[in-house]
């Protein structure tokens, strides 16, 4: 084997490794074709594009930390709240416990030791006032009106206004008295107590005639709806306002030309059956009870004013509303 010069075995080696040197730090594809450094264009692309991110960014940074604020003025009408409901309104409106305590009204209260002593002291007052006069002429004066005024009206009741005048006395209006006040109310409305007794019991009286002669064989039912006619009749306005006035009416026109038949019709009113008028005496004081007070009688409508037995059959009654049959009486309402 031929042998190598030393010295030219160290030039192929060095260069050898010059080229690998090259190789190494310069590859192939930064190679063009004549063998000179070179880059490919997706280099060249992506460079561009990352220095015009850092550009971007750079110009954004620069422009939000430059450029002045401009504030922007807004109508309230555009930001106005919508109104709030009602219900809700009242809720927020109400104190942190809860609602406004709505006070007591009159007459609601828990009976106390005050009220009844209160009710008790102007019982005594009431009283102490001398107004039973019974046909003794006696002075009308401004004390004598008020205790006859409280103590005689059946329309009041004595203990709810002894309660009221307790609880809200500020809300009770005293009358003003005065020499016209007191001639009108004479003229008008005065009666001594005595004469109030004697009307009250002829009312009574009426009434138990007609109940028993108009109703005497009904049931209790029957004669209660006979007598809440009447009640309604005097009540009505079309009628006389008492109801004596109602049951006797036109009987001094002469026989059947009342509203009663009993009442005109030439017979005697005695009546013949101790068991049947006792009855109707004490349903008449019940009814006249709830007449005087303004109370309802509750067998028939209000509206009520005519009826008739089944036995007969009037020409008025296809006319009115038939309301009510009861027993062998039947019960018609206007039009």
């Amino acid at each position: 084997m031929a042998s190598v010069p030393a010295n030219l075995f160290g030039a192929v080696h060095h260069d050898s490794f010059r080229r690998l040197k090259a190789r190494r730090i310069r590859p192939d594809e930064l190679r063009g074709k004549d063998g000179a450094l070179t880059q490919s264009w997706q280099s060249i692309v992506v460079r561009a594009v990352s220095h015009a991110i850092a550009l971007g960014a750079v110009a954004l940074v620069l422009f939000i930390t430059l450029v002045p604020v401009h504030a922007q003025t807004l109508h309230v009408a555009a930001v106005a709240p919508l109104p709030m409901p009602e219900d809700i309104a009242s809720v927020r409106a109400q104190p942190a416990i809860g609602p406004t305590i709505v006070p007591i009204q009159p007459g609601h209260q828990p009976l106390t030791p005050a009220l009844l002593s209160n009710y008790l002291e102007r019982q005594k007052e009431l009283r102490a006032v001398n107004v039973l006069a019974y046909g003794e002429p006696q002075e009308l004066n401004s004390e004598v009106l008020m205790g006859y005024i409280a103590r005689g009206s059946l329309g009041s009741n004595s203990a709810v206004s002894a309660i009221a005048s307790f609880t809200s006395p500020a809300e009770t209006p005293q009358p003003a008295l005065n020499p016209s006040s007191l001639a009108a109310y004479i003229e008008t409305g005065y009666e001594p107590i005595e004469k109030r007794i004697e009307r009250a019991n002829a009312e009574r009286d009426c009434l138990t005639q007609a109940i028993y002669h108009e109703a005497r064989g009904e049931s209790a039912a029957g004669q209660l709806a006979v007598a809440n006619v009447i009640v309604n009749r005097a009540r009505s306005g079309k009628f006389p306002s008492t109801l004596c006035g109602v049951i006797y009416q036109n009987a001094e026109k002469g026989r059947y030309r009342c509203q009663f038949t009993f009442a005109c019709d030439g017979r005697s009113d005695a009546p013949k059956e101790r068991r049947a008028w006792s009855r109707s005496a004490a349903l008449a004081e019940g009814v006249y009870a709830e007449f005087a007070l303004g109370e309802n009688v509750g067998a028939v409508p209000g509206s009520t004013l005519y009826y008739h037995t089944t036995a007969v059959r009037p020409s008025w009654s296809s006319t009115y509303n038939a309301v009510a049959q009861i027993g062998s009486h039947i019960f018609y309402s206007p039009n």
